[in-house]
């Protein structure tokens, strides 16, 4: 018993236009047929790979995540940077760790996840004392006057943070902190 249906449809694989002899028909062949089911279990297996792969990179991290206890390697590797970096964190205070001996620095979980929890304290602006221009020598003017070299001068006020303003092409330094330093 055949069937007198014909209907046009478009191959999902290859996406010509067919005649097909049942409405559910998808392919235009038995070759379109095979090469779509073929895709198929690609993609099925490079999803399947790639799921495998996700939790391998992630088994490491969780099993960090579990421990109470670190060491200084696996603190680098928990925040994602380098091992040198761990040991800065530690040297500076923004991680709190303890030595136990020579090459056993082990760091409290809890260091860990309180990095996040508070925000870093900013540290206070020194408050700037303002200076009328009248009261201020140019760069120029001290250099002159106290027979030093530009870069002299200019560590001096990076060292000292001495207060510079700049108006138009000029630059310049209070008077009684310049005189009180090169005097």
């Amino acid at each position: 018993m055949s069937s007198n249906i014909k209907v046009q449809r478009v191959c999902q694989h290859c996406g010509t236009e067919f005649t097909a002899r049942t409405t559910v028909t998808k392919y235009c062949s038995h070759r379109c047929g095979s090469l779509a089911n073929k895709a198929k279990k690609r993609a099925e297996k490079v999803q399947k790979s790639n799921s495998e792969t996700k939790q391998i990179k992630t088994k490491p991290i969780e099993e960090l995540k579990a421990k109470e206890f670190l060491t200084v390697r696996e603190v680098a590797r928990l925040l994602n940077c380098s091992v040198r970096s761990a040991y800065y964190y530690i040297e500076s205070g923004t991680i709190k760790a303890v030595n136990l001996g020579q090459r056993i620095t082990r760091v409290k979980r809890s260091e860990i996840d309180k990095l996040f929890e508070q925000p870093q304290p900013e540290q206070p602006k020194p408050e700037t004392k303002q200076f009328d221009i009248s009261d201020c020598y140019t760069i120029n003017e001290v250099l002159e006057k106290y027979s030093i070299s530009e870069t002299a001068l200019h560590n001096l006020i990076k060292r000292e943070s001495i207060p510079k303003i700049k108006k138009g092409w000029y630059a310049y330094v209070p008077k009684p902190i310049i005189d009180k330093l090169l005097s």
